[in-house]
């Protein structure tokens, strides 16, 4: 008998989840920075928008959840888990926040480790890079859409 096959990862219950949470953390931080949102910016700079919308998740996560966390998996020590959580997640993700310290300021910087923690999550979940990269797109669409043309 083969063995189950993992759920495909659009119709797990966490990963609907984690869409859901996006547009929410969206409102508070509306709420919370009052940004004067220029929704309109990404029809005058539409390269911008693609590359941070679509080129550099990919990118990412090809290097962090793909390779990187790809290769703490190998190490026995790094697959224990703590909440769902893998040291392989844990670390990959602390690379990846530190990284963002260079072009972010320091509180934006450190909100990133909470989303680089589900996208390593549901990498380790479903054993494959394209739940992170839709995640990954998603989240950044929505954040640059909204605070990427706020003046």
């Amino acid at each position: 008998m083969p063995p189950p096959s993992p759920p495909i990862f659009w119709k797990d219950k966490f990963f609907i989840l984690a869409l859901m949470a996006a547009p929410v953390v969206w409102a508070l931080l509306l709420f919370a920075v009052r940004p004067t949102p220029d929704l309109a910016w990404p029809l005058r700079a539409p390269a911008r928008f693609l590359l941070l919308v679509l080129v550099y998740p990919v990118l990412e996560e090809i290097v962090f959840r793909g390779a990187l966390q790809g290769a703490w998996r190998a190490r026995p020590h790094a697959r224990h888990a703590l909440f769902g959580l893998t040291l392989a997640n844990v670390y990959t993700s602390l690379m990846f926040t530190g990284l963002h310290f260079f072009s972010h300021p320091p509180l934006w910087a450190l909100a990133v480790m909470i989303p680089s923690l589900v996208f390593g999550y549901f990498r380790d979940r479903h054993d494959s890079l394209a739940a992170p990269i839709a995640l990954h797109i998603f989240y950044n669409a929505g954040f640059f859409w909204i605070f990427g043309g706020s003046g």
